[in-house]
């Protein structure tokens, strides 16, 4: 498959790693580059947005984008990676808590909160994954975060499972907020499962199966780069605008009011630049896309 220039919504099959995912599709759509915006451990299954093409320049954006999880947790218990995955350790005669218990310390996981992260994660310390110093055994100490908790409701509770749907903010840890909240109620918990029900508005119900992963599907299933950066400010562009922006200059926008990245669209829509201010009256080109815009064009007509 030749210029292939979009995004994919994968539904990411348990125990493969994104990795996997991204090179399923690579042996596909081979020379063209491809790339995931957001990781998905082995242990879970679920939404997985892939850019190929240019679109790997958006993937930061797609990053931005709220993202929900139903997570299924065993309270009781803990392992040094805070999921099935370490070696489960089940507490000596631990509390169990009651569903009012459980409903009274959900306020305190909302809004923003500090979180640490789970030692067994991509986390660089001093230039190394954390995971891999946690394997080699080295004593790792990883520093409390702020992350967003837009929501958090109680799916089924039923001792020692306990099911969560979540809506978050990027670089949120679940199975650290599973560990949080067990802490909160005198206990401990690993996370057993846990399911990305959606980044922004691509969600599993749309998503496609890894299996299916072809020539043909992707053709069908590729969705337009605009649908990436949705949530950001967007300008149109003139046709002299855009064969400035193309040619990586920067464009006059008297008192423009952006503070941070613009898409910028041409007259059709497409997607021709991400641009940022430069001055209070200039807009400079930060991702260049004008010829894959132009390709993008052409498919469509």
């Amino acid at each position: 498959m030749a210029a292939v220039y979009g995004l994919i919504n994968i539904n990411k099959p348990l125990g493969k790693t994104s990795r996997d995912a991204v090179n399923c599709v690579q042996r596909v759509v081979r020379p063209v580059k491809v790339g995931h915006a957001g990781t998905l451990d082995p242990l879970a299954t679920g939404v997985l947005v892939l850019c190929l093409g240019p679109a790997t320049r958006l993937i930061q954006y797609v990053q931005q984008l709220p993202k929900r999880y139903v997570g299924t947790f065993l309270l009781g218990r803990r392992s040094d990676s805070d999921d099935l995955e370490g070696e489960v350790v089940e507490l000596e005669n631990p509390p169990i808590p009651t569903m009012a218990e459980l409903l009274a310390v959900l306020p305190r996981f909302t809004g923003t909160i500090q979180q640490r992260p789970p030692i067994f994660s991509a986390i660089k310390v001093k230039g190394k994954r954390a995971y891999d110093l946690a394997r080699a055994g080295k004593d790792v100490q990883l520093e409390t975060r702020p992350v967003s908790i837009h929501d958090l409701r109680v799916v089924r509770y039923d001792y020692p499972e306990l099911v969560l749907d979540i809506g978050c903010g990027s670089g949120t840890y679940i199975r650290s907020l599973g560990r949080d909240i067990a802490e909160a109620l005198g206990t401990a918990a690993v996370m057993a499962a846990l399911v990305r029900t959606a980044i922004g508005d691509f969600t599993v119900e749309s998503a496609m199966e890894l299996r299916d992963v072809s020539n043909e599907s992707l053709a069908v299933h590729l969705i337009p780069v605009e649908d990436a950066v949705r949530h950001l400010d967007s300008t149109e562009l003139t046709s002299d605008e855009v064969e400035l922006i193309s040619n990586g200059r920067t464009i006059d926008r008297p008192q423009h009011g952006f503070s941070g990245d613009v898409a910028a669209l041409d007259a059709a829509g497409h997607l021709v630049a991400i641009v940022a201010p430069r001055t209070p009256d200039h807009l400079r080109p930060v991702h260049n896309l004008a010829v894959a815009s132009k390709y993008a064009a052409t498919k469509a007509n």
